[in-house]
């Protein structure tokens, strides 16, 4: 392969109006280079975090009744058909498959990552369902401690 091609595409004139020999930069699916500075607010949401102690009641029922049943489903299944492939393709007689030791450590590393996401959305549930009673006792523990009885108040 030349690399002279290369070259004499590299200083072909563009299609965008660009000058024979004139660098173009990376452009990714046509916008322009970064301009600079801040983006702001991912999704053009609101600039504080603030929810509701209902939504987040409503997120831990979510993760309790949808998707920790769902995944648990979908981790059985899972289990069940690479299980099924594994024996297909275990040794018969004395020379099984290289694919079946790939697939049953794939199926090991499949089962420990579906535990590892069944946890962490137990945490995450247990998580928003604290968080309220963490607030709520933070709140009346500051509103004790700001105005507490004096011994002139009865003067």
């Amino acid at each position: 392969m030349e690399w002279t091609g290369a070259e004499d595409v590299a200083n072909e004139p563009q299609g965008n109006g660009g000058e024979v020999g004139q660098s173009v930069g990376m452009r990714l699916n046509q916008y322009p280079a970064d301009p600079g500075g801040s983006p702001g607010p991912v999704g053009g949401g609101p600039k504080d975090l603030a929810s509701s102690p209902a939504q987040k009641k409503a997120a831990a029922r979510a993760i309790e009744e949808h998707l920790e049943p769902d995944t648990r489903k979908a981790g059985d299944w899972a289990d069940e058909e690479t299980g099924a492939a594994v024996k297909a393709f275990a040794a018969k007689d004395g020379h099984g498959w290289v694919t079946s030791t790939a697939l049953k450590k794939a199926h090991k590393t499949w089962g420990e990552q579906v535990q590892n996401l069944m946890n962490r959305l137990g945490s995450e549930k247990e998580a928003l369902r604290s968080t309220n009673i963490l607030f709520q006792n933070t709140d009346f523990g500051i509103g004790l401690g700001i105005r507490k009885s004096s011994s002139l108040d009865g003067f």
